[in-house]
């Protein structure tokens, strides 16, 4: 085989190992979904949003899907980064109020400071009001893990995938940075921790 030839299918595996992590770190079940409608289109009880990362950017998106008519409920779950201020929550919360979202539509999760503990105390409240069906927020790298915790503790509730498509720690060409890298790769190492019974 010519060098050429080599360096071709170098690319083409490294083309397609970006692609398949974009894919499998950031499924989005409402991707193709304008308004809501029919089908994996349909309506949700609730969205929830999860703090971290670039969590304005996280908000935004939830703001939008409300306003959009995909539920009547958000619920915004995080504890405070710094133990002497607000809770992320609590600071999600003033970001909605100041567009715009009624304070009767918002709930806040002040006690949880990893995924897991998102998905456990999100879940206590999805149980006490009945709750079916729920659209789940984060970024695109943080979307596979946050699912995969909810839907362990959400057993009886729909689970509905959608990240952000671009926050200022990742976007849609993030295998150009090493931080983009960092990420990816450090998602799958707490996917693979998660697969084996641990989580975070």
């Amino acid at each position: 085989m010519s060098m050429i030839h080599k360096i071709v299918g170098l690319g083409v595996i490294i083309v397609a190992a970006i692609v398949g992590i974009s894919l499998y770190l950031s499924p989005d079940d409402i991707k193709g979904c304008s308004t809501p409608g029919d089908g994996h289109c349909q309506k949700a009880n609730a969205i929830i949003v999860v703090s971290g990362g670039d969590t304005d950017a996280r908000t935004d998106e939830a703001i939008k899907l409300y306003k959009d008519g995909w539920a009547s409920t958000v619920i915004m779950s995080g504890a405070a980064a710094d133990k002497s201020g607000p809770s992320n929550a609590r600071q999600m919360y003033k970001r909605a109020v100041e567009n715009n979202i009624p304070s009767d539509a918002l709930i806040t999760e002040e006690a949880s400071e990893t995924t897991k503990q998102n998905a456990i105390e999100v879940n206590k409240i999805l149980t006490k009001r009945g709750f079916k069906r729920v659209i789940l927020v984060t970024s695109g790298y943080h979307m596979r893990r946050t699912l995969l915790e909810f839907q362990a503790q959400l057993t009886d509730i729909t689970v509905v995938a959608h990240p952000v498509s671009q926050d200022k720690h990742w976007s849609g060409i993030w295998w150009l940075t090493p931080w983009g890298w960092w990420l990816a790769i450090g998602e799958l190492v707490k996917i693979a921790v998660f697969a084996v019974g641990g989580s975070h």
